[in-house]
């Protein structure tokens, strides 16, 4: 009851943002439900559809600091809301495509753009502005788990209306769930009527915090290990139903899968965002990657059945966003509020050419070699390298806080 009066003033913002992030991560998570479907009705291969994901993750990425930065100039609902249309637009044009260049310019191009305003970085910077200092964690926490929500409707919905219908009412179905993306942005965009606390050292412009961020070792190695967990997230989300449709199992099961990986990712991001409020973040990032990268290996050194797919699911699902209230709260924690959803969008360009590598480097690898196995080896020796390199480094500074901050003159 405490904590919902603290909440209390804010809750408009939270719900908002939590409802736009959980559709905005559920539909673009489950795109790769329509990938076997799509490729045969439009004659491109596996490997040009995931080239549209790797677009999409890329754009997203290197829009994602420009966007953070420009939330900060012209104010977050505008930011937000019109990534809502972009998304939309996005949508429509996948379920309208006839070949490579419309299925680009939708799940790629446009979708990408939109994330880069309606992702984790906006929405966490925003629900960080409204809450103390002291519940910050635990309710960065929150609103990820809320991004998981939308992949557990949007995941068997789409295969249903897919399996039933064909694959292009799938889409449109998403385009309907995307609709509701509008009003959340709307009601999320109140946060700009509230003032920001300044940090002491950050530096009133963004080159001055992205200068004090980069001379951090900390916050560049919290930025190098993303790379990884882009690399490993997307590689699932895109080549899971393809892997299993390869393996003979029923199409059903990778939405199954999906819905799982989101069930699983409420809990973990509860976990990780109320962790990170006790104990050291970076190491807890580090764990995540180590954790991942073992139950990689041990869902793909054997042959998938129904069981084994759904407990890899609910593994990995755990694992899942619980880095995004990490990451976020680390930075606020160490560089303010200000130019928070900028630094963490520099943070996250590096996870999403993860991204764009697990994406199109999955398709590539299985085109050339006709199987996954080089592709899941390479996620778990650069997921174990960088998840021991980032706890190395978390122990280097056992408080797991960062250099003094230069202070002005």
């Amino acid at each position: 009851m405490s904590l919902y009066r603290t909440l209390r003033p804010g809750l408009p913002i939270l719900i908002g943002a939590s409802v736009m992030l959980s559709l905005a991560m559920g539909l673009r998570q489950s795109l790769g439900i329509f990938m076997p479907p799509l490729t045969k009705d439009t004659g491109i291969s596996v490997s040009d559809f995931t080239l549209a994901i790797a677009v999409q993750n890329l754009t997203w990425g290197v829009l994602q600091p420009l966007a953070g930065a420009w939330a900060v100039r012209l104010g977050m609902r505008r930011l937000m809301v019109g990534g809502a249309l972009l998304y939309i637009l996005g949508l429509v044009l996948l379920a309208t495509a006839s070949g490579l260049v419309s299925v680009i310019l939708g799940a790629g191009l446009a979708i990408g753009a939109a994330m880069a305003c309606n992702g984790s970085a906006l929405a966490l910077a925003a629900v960080s502005r409204p809450v103390p200092v002291a519940v910050r964690s635990t309710v960065l926490g929150i609103v990820s788990a809320a991004g998981s929500l939308g992949a557990m409707l949007a995941a068997p919905l789409g295969q249903t209306l897919a399996q039933e219908h064909g694959w292009r009412i799938g889409v449109w179905g998403f385009v309907v769930l995307a609709l509701l993306m509008v009003p959340a942005a709307w009601k999320a965009g109140k946060v700009d009527e509230l003032p920001i606390p300044p940090k002491a050292g950050i530096g009133d412009t963004a080159g001055a915090a992205l200068g004090t961020a980069m001379r951090n070792p900390l916050f560049v190695v919290m930025a190098l290990a993303y790379f990884v967990c882009g690399m490993q997230l997307v590689f699932l989300t895109t080549h899971l139903p393809s892997y299993l449709d390869l393996c003979g199992m029923d199409p059903m099961l990778s939405a199954q899968a999906l819905g799982m990986i989101g069930a699983f990712n409420v809990l973990g991001c509860l976990f990780f965002g109320w962790a990170g409020g006790r104990w050291n973040k970076q190491v807890l990032l580090g764990g995540i990657y180590v954790s991942r990268s073992l139950a990689l290996a041990w869902y793909f050194m054997a042959q998938p059945t129904p069981q084994s797919t759904l407990l890899f699911a609910g593994v990995m699902g755990f694992l899942w966003l619980g880095v995004a209230p990490l990451v976020s709260g680390w930075i606020a924690d160490t560089f303010g509020l200000r130019w928070q959803a900028m630094l963490g969008g520099v943070a996250f360009v590096c996870h999403q050419f993860g991204s764009f590598a697990g994406a199109l480097g999955g398709g590539l690898i299985f085109d050339m070699a006709g199987s996954y196995d080089m592709a899941w080896k390479a996620g778990v020796a650069l997921g174990l390298s960088a998840g021991l390199v980032q706890i190395a480094f978390a122990w280097w500074r056992p408080s797991g806080g960062t250099p003094p901050l230069p202070q002005p003159g």
